[in-house]
């Protein structure tokens, strides 16, 4: 079920309805949000609303047995052994197809046969971000931050459909209290949710589509017939692309839950204004960033064993986010760039420190360092859109043979520059135009709206593609 429909919007009525009537009765209230959640999801493929139950099963269960039992050693084992159920059903899903053809082609080029069927496994929708959100859940109570809680409170948190698919990655820490918060219709803070909403369309529907359909999926699909010029727009755009689709999904996602009472962790922060690879992980699927900080990299061991160590597991975190993102090399690479240009970031700064070389600030030097931060990212994009090795290799070649660019309108180079430059606005611009929206009456609110949405209807391509993060 695809935010930016009218199926959506129907469902979306409903439940909104449903949770302010039901809000005082909390039981009923969680019985039929998990039901809607449920609904939301199967509206897929109903046959992975099994998976998601078997998930929340097993990991209430896991943490359970987890906080009953006093012995660390008996602690960790549980633990392990639901961390590897969690992975094994993520690794089955979403990984087999991965490994095993790798391993039979590897053995192939030896002249060896390895007796492993190619099996085609299809993907439920959303599994590595619900398998996060248990896994965190489980962690979090092997670390003894918070006790686990009912069955049917780590169901609804698992399956809460605005972020079930594709994210913010929320943490029971920062779900669950709000939970069985009263919460009031009346303090809805309902234009910064709208602002969210039609901002979140406005980027997936007008932005992500168009610069995809008219110029992204061509390049990708066929490099061989675009010029240098179009080539490396396709490259900036795919970045506004990606930033524009899954921000506004999460932009939407964060706004449909501040409509029913709940609030989500920022996603994303100008990721196009880092002036550095660890500032952009600071800004860029912010939540997956901690995430992987918290969860991985500190426990490779973090910075604590010296330097080489440091830079092995800053590798070795962002090769497994990379991997987290989809079943192909090309992601593995994509996540090897990234933490080899962190680990070379981290060398470079302990280098000025221990010389006694201040980090310069001057804007000349700042705005330098963005477009350098810019372009090693959109290096990363080649590799993450690329179907295969030999797409990203054509797809760079071409960048060398400059000719005239036929493909590349006005319209797409409007976009790509509104897309970047619109990362530059300062917040208090923002939260002004938030603000001034927010005071106007509830008839002209709503009018805004409906005006918005047919302008929105106008500019967008005809039907809407699924949020790239989908597949993840």
């Amino acid at each position: 079920m695809l935010f930016p429909t009218i199926q959506f919007a129907i469902f979306f009525v409903v439940v909104l309805t449903a949770n302010w009537l039901l809000l005082p009765h909390r039981r009923w209230w969680k019985l039929f949000m998990l039901a809607a959640s449920y609904v939301f999801y199967g509206a897929w493929d109903w046959r992975f609303v099994g998976l998601i139950v078997a998930s929340t099963l097993i990991n209430h269960t896991g943490a359970g047995a987890i906080a009953s039992t006093e012995e660390t050693r008996r602690r960790r084992r549980i633990l392990a052994a639901v961390v590897a159920a969690n992975l094994g059903l993520l690794g089955w899903f979403k990984y087999y197809g991965f490994f095993a053809s790798s391993l039979v082609n590897l053995v192939g080029s030896v002249g060896l046969a390895v007796p492993l069927p190619l099996l085609r496994v299809t993907l439920p929708v959303g599994i590595s971000f619900f398998t996060f959100q248990a896994l965190s859940y489980v962690i979090d109570v092997h670390r003894g931050r918070h006790e686990p809680v009912g069955l049917l409170d780590f169901a609804v948190f698992l399956a809460f459909f605005p972020q079930l698919v594709a994210g913010p990655i929320v943490r029971s820490s920062e779900f669950l209290p709000q939970l069985d918060t009263p919460r009031d219709p009346r303090s809805v803070r309902a234009a910064e949710a709208f602002g969210l909403i039609t901002g979140g369309l406005f980027k997936k529907v007008v932005v992500a589509n168009t610069l995809a359909t008219t110029l992204v999926d061509p390049v990708f699909a066929g490099p061989q017939a675009f010029s240098g010029p179009e080539v490396l727009v396709a490259i900036y755009a795919y970045a506004v692309q990606i930033y524009a689709d899954f921000s506004g999904y999460t932009d939407i996602a964060i706004g449909v839950a501040l409509l029913m009472g709940f609030r989500f962790p920022q996603n994303f922060d100008a990721p196009y204004t880092a002036v550095s690879l660890q500032d952009f992980w600071r800004r860029w699927h912010m939540t997956l960033s901690r995430w992987l900080r918290d969860y991985l990299y500190i426990s490779l061991g973090g910075n604590r064993n010296g330097r080489a160590a440091t830079y092995r597991n800053l590798l070795g975190t962002m090769v497994l986010g990379g991997l987290w993102h989809g079943a192909a090399w090309t992601f593995v690479v994509w996540g090897a760039l990234h933490g080899g240009g962190l680990a070379a970031e981290r060398w470079l700064g302990e280098r000025r420190e221990a010389r006694g070389i201040d980090r310069p600030t001057s804007p000349v030097r700042r705005a330098w360092q963005r477009v350098v931060t810019f372009h090693l990212v959109c290096l990363g994009w080649v590799f993450f859109r690329s179907d295969s090795f030999s797409t990203a290799g054509v797809i760079l070649t071409r960048l060398l043979d400059w000719g005239p660019a036929p493909a590349v309108t006005p319209t797409i180079l409007v976009l790509v520059a509104g897309g970047l430059a619109v990362q530059f606005i300062p917040r208090h611009v923002r939260l002004r135009t938030r603000f001034h929206f927010g005071r106007l009456t509830p008839v002209r609110m709503a009018a805004a709206l409906g005006v918005f949405l047919l302008f929105l209807d106008g500019l967008g391509p005809e039907g809407v593609a699924p949020f790239i993060y989908f597949q993840f």
